[in-house]
This record gives structure tokens, C-alpha cells and sequence, in this order.
């Protein structure tokens, strides 16, 4: 892997992570110790370790030790779509906003409905800073009609599956999905959007897209299909997970079926946690997404559906575009944004002005996605690999294109002051700092 940037380079022989506090959620660790690297692996995790001349020292006052990120939503556009991202940018994207493992979704060209596309991309993450981990289609081609190879493709390493981008219309192919994803122990992970009711909405229907005069995308677009969803996993004792959430009604339906036991989880993006259809105003197509963003009201019932457990966990829908793509007219141009490196800054920012605790919203990001696809990060454990993330949580930055490693810059964020950055992030022997 090229990693053509100064930030992101090999481990050197011994770090000394000195002063900093330590905390795992895997292992229920939150102390202050010092943790001695070598070669990339733990060596030691004291309560004081000795500097020795040929140690590099990195002071961690008042900073925190703690896993590497998980994604469980990421575009890395390979295979087909490679002006767009490509596995080795979407890695140093992800490692850059201290994601060590990433769940790259299937909407590729071709698609990823085949056991030998999930390995492809499994075999070109190797030699990546990061994990991958290929969430295979639903259906064949993503056309809604015959199931993929699912048993093979779980067997060659996906972990999920999910026509990301298109919802499975028809009901009888979800429940046959559910069905059969049972005897793997899989999440289905079903695009929450009724199509017809979408009916070409470019935003989030209300006062807001009459006025600019943009047709309307209404919250029950997504509610009413999480219901249905819902309803079918309940009927089959399916496990369903729903992604990108991002209205008040959808909170309400999931709410009331967890209450009931269903094997329902779901996530919210950075972007819909914390951001409005307000940014929609002066029609900024890096502001267009699917969903798209609703209002200061459905914002607000998302951050408390998160601080309650009714959300489970940060999905950044990292959607890579390129600047001839999102350059068009705001009814032409592509839904996405980029979402890696600001994510944890966005996240944090929005949760620490709610009260929400810091290691609480680390949780968001560590154990609760790992839990979801029974894929863990090393622990923080003297003999592992060492796959740690250093965080100051309360600086303030701006996000600006030099902190940008995505092939592409399509984000409302920049420019925007973030809260809580990762200082350092380290695994599989890789060392990205500043």
C-alpha cells in the first residue's frame, strides 16, 4: 500500500504511551497507566513504566487510551467506481478518523452478490492500516428478485447483508432474507425507504423545501418501511438492523419493538445526529443525502434516542462523490458525503453539549457497532496487536481539506469548528499522528 502522506507511516520499534488514561470497554478497563509498544504489539501496561533513551515518548496527560473505531457503514467505490474512492484511500480515510475496522457495503459495479467479490476485497485490505469486513447484497445485482449466494458469501468473510442504497421492495424476499440469515447468526440491513413515497425528493419535506421551492422527501418514507421491516423480523425472530436513521417517527416504531424483544439495532450518522435541513438553504448539493437531513425536531428526539439505548451506535455512511458528480444542479447531483475523519469531532461535540459522558460516547463508536457483527478490536491487553486510539477530547478544530485523506471532499462540514480529535491511531503496525 502507497501511503503518500506524511501522517500515516510505519510503527517505530518502541512507543511509550506515558500519563494517559486507559479505556476499554471490552475489558471494562478505565485507569491511568502507561502502555509500552514494541514492534506494534502491547509489551506492557503499568501503572509506571521507566523511560529508557531508545523510547519515543508520547505524553498522554489528560488524554484517552482506547480502542480503534468501528464502522459499520462505509463507500469505498472499488470495484467499478474508482475516480470515486478506492480501498487504499477509503483505508487512510477511515484510519485517519481512528477507524480501524470498516463494513464496506456491496453497491459496487458489480455489485458484491458473490463470495469471490467479498474476498477481492478482503484480499486488497491486507495490506491496509485498517480491518475490512464486505456486508454482501441481499439480492443478486441489488434488483430485488432472487437472493444472493448468502451462505458463500458469509463463509468467505461477509458479515452481513444489506442493498444498501436500494430497499428491498418486496416482502416476501425480505422475509426469506431474515429466514435464511438466521442459521448464520447475520444482520439484515434493509435501506429504510419506501421509493413511492420518496417520489424524487431531494429533501426532507416540510416548510423548509417549500419554500426553496425542492420537492419534499417525508419522514414516513423511512418510518413506514422500518415498520414494515420491523414487523416481518418480528413475525421470523429475524435479527434486522436499521441504518441510517433519521426521523422522529422512525425512533417511535424502533422504541416500541425493542421494548417488545425484537432482534432490532440501529444507527445514526454524524451528519443526521448533528446536522439540520438548514444547510439545505443555499442549495449545497454536499448537503444531499439519503435520508435526507430533517429537521432541528427530528435532530433533537435522535440525540435523546441515543443517550436512552434506543440508537445503538455511530455509522458514518461515508459516501465518496466526485467534484464533476456533486458539481451538478442540486436535483441531478449524486446523495452522499463523506463522513470519516470529522465524524468522532462532529459526534462529540453534539453529545457533550447534550451531557453525555465521554467514555459513553466512545461506547458509541467501540463496543456497541462491534456488538452488531460480532467484530472486536484487540483489546487493550499486554501480548496484542496494538490497535489503540489516543483522543484529546476536548480540543477544538476546524475541519479543513489537508485533514481530508478521502479521494473526495464532498462534506458541509468544512470549515466547521469540531469538538474532540484523535490525536494518534495506531494498528497492524501503522502510526497515524496529527
Amino acid at each position: 500500500m502507497n501511503l503518500k502522506n506524511k501522517y500515516i507511516k510505519k510503527i517505530e520499534k518502541y512507543i511509550l504511551l506515558k500519563n494517559g488514561l486507559i479505556y476499554d470497554p471490552f475489558l471494562n478497563i478505565d485507569k491511568k497507566q502507561d502502555v509500552l509498544l514494541k514492534d506494534g504489539l502491547i509489551e506492557s501496561i503499568k501503572n509506571k513504566i521507566t523511560i529508557k533513551p531508545n523510547y519515543k515518548v508520547v505524553d498522554c496527560k489528560n488524554l484517552i487510551i482506547t480502542n480503534g473505531f468501528v464502522d459499520l457503514h462505509c463507500h469505498f467505490r472499488d470495484p467499478g467506481h474508482e475516480y470515486k474512492e478506492t480501498i487504499d484511500t477509503g483505508a487512510l480515510a477511515a484510519f485517519s478518523g481512528g477507524f480501524t475496522r470498516v463494513c464496506v457495503m456491496p453497491n459496487t459495479d458489480p455489485v458484491i452478490d458473490c463470495p469471490e467479490l467479498v474476498k477481492y476485497i478482503i484480499n486488497k485490505s491486507h495490506k491496509s492500516p485498517i480491518s475490512m469486513y464486505p456486508i454482501g447484497s441481499i439480492t443478486k445485482g441489488q434488483k430485488g428478485k432472487e437472493l444472493s449466494e448468502i451462505g458463500e458469501m458469509i463463509n468467505a468473510g461477509a458479515v452481513g447483508i444489506s442493498d444498501d442504497g436500494l430497499p428491498v421492495q418486496n416482502s416476501q424476499i425480505l422475509r426469506y432474507a431474515l429466514e435464511y440469515s438466521k442459521k448464520f447468526d447475520i444482520p439484515v440491513i434493509n435501506h429504510a425507504e419506501d421509493l413511492y413515497l420518496v417520489n424524487e425528493g431531494i429533501m426532507n419535506e416540510g416548510k423548509k423545501s417549500l419554500r426553496l421551492g425542492l420537492p419534499g422527501n417525508p419522514d414516513i418514507a423511512e418510518s413506514t418501511m422500518v415498520y414494515r421491516d420491523l414487523c416481518i423480523a418480528k413475525y421470523v425472530d429475524g435479527k434486522i438492523h436499521v441504518p441510517h436513521l433519521s426521523s422522529k417517527k422512525s425512533v417511535e416504531i424502533i422504541k416500541r419493538f425493542k421494548k417488545d424483544g425484537i432482534r432490532v439495532t440501529a444507527e445514526v450518522t454524524p451528519h443526521h445526529l448533528c446536522l439540520t435541513e438548514e444547510l439545505l438553504t443555499n442549495y449545497d448539493t454536499n448537503a444531499k443525502v439519503a435520508p435526507p437531513l430533517r429537521s432541528n425536531k427530528d435532530k433533537k428526539v435522535l440525540i435523546k434516542a441515543v443517550k436512552d439505548g434506543v440508537i445503538d451506535c455511530i455509522a458514518t455512511d461515508h459516501a465518496p462523490h466526485s467534484i464533476d458528480d456533486k458539481e451538478k444542479d442540486i436535483k441531478n447531483a449524486p446523495c452522499g458525503m463523506i463522513g470519516l475523519e470529522s465524524a468522532f469531532g462532529l459526534v462529540n461535540k453534539e453529545l457533550r453539549n447534550a451531557n453525555m459522558d465521554i467514555k459513553s460516547i466512545i461506547n458509541l463508536f467501540t463496543i456497541n457497532p462491534s456488538k452488531i457483527i460480532n467484530v472486536f478490536p484487540n483489546s487493550i491487553k499486554e501480548g496484542n496487536i496494538a490497535e489503540i486510539n489516543i483522543i484529546n477530547p476536548n480540543l477544538k478544530w476546524n475541519l479543513e481539506k489537508q485533514h481530508i485523506f478521502s479521494k473526495s471532499k464532498n462534506t458541509p462540514v468544512l470549515g466547521m469548528e469540531l469538538v474532540g480529535k484523535i490525536i494518534m491511531t495506531i494498528n497492524k503496525g501503522y502510526i497515524k499522528s496529527g
